[in-house]
């Protein structure tokens, strides 16, 4: 098994390889809105995945995922080839091309968080402008104390709402 840190340095330069490869080599018109994200290494340095993402061609129009997926594909043998040259290992590792949804997710995530606060924003606004269904002190108060009730007053019968009655 090889080290953890030597996967790591080879999988960023198996990521540096195939995105200027990519990027300035290869002239599929279908990879011309890939970007290579991230690439992972196994541990026996044999099997490499590479994420990548597409973008439209502009910001109106969707990406075309299943032409950038045939057209790395496509490209894989050549990649791969140019990845052995780069890196100088004794065994080039076969790569693996995965579509990253880490951007789509997160972008759904900062969507969400918006409509959230937006939605903080307005029941704030609505308590800000609410009055109060009944009284602006909504505790009742008696200016006088139960201290000074007097003796007589104590064996009347009260009402459900603490209050004497005015029946006989």
């Amino acid at each position: 098994m090889a080290d953890p840190a030597r996967a790591q340095r080879l999988a960023k330069r198996i990521s540096s390889i195939v995105a200027s490869a990519i990027g300035g080599e290869i002239k599929d018109p279908r990879l011309a809105h890939v970007t290579v994200t991230d690439t992972t290494v196994t541990a026996d340095l044999h099997d490499a995945t590479i994420y990548y993402t597409v973008m439209g061609a502009s910001i109106d129009d969707d990406p075309d995922y299943e032409a950038a997926a045939a057209g790395l594909a496509r490209a894989t043998g050549v990649l791969r080839s140019k990845v052995g040259a780069g890196t100088g290992v004794r065994f080039t590792p076969t790569l693996r091309f995965v579509l990253d949804t880490v951007p789509d997710a997160a972008r759904e995530m900062e969507e969400l968080v918006a409509r959230a606060r937006a939605q903080d924003e307005l029941v704030a606004r609505r308590a800000a402008e609410a009055v109060p269904a009944g009284d602006a002190d909504p505790y009742k108060t008696d200016d006088r104390s139960d201290h000074d009730d007097d003796d007589a007053d104590r064996d009347e019968p009260r009402g459900y709402d603490g209050h004497r009655s005015s029946a006989p």
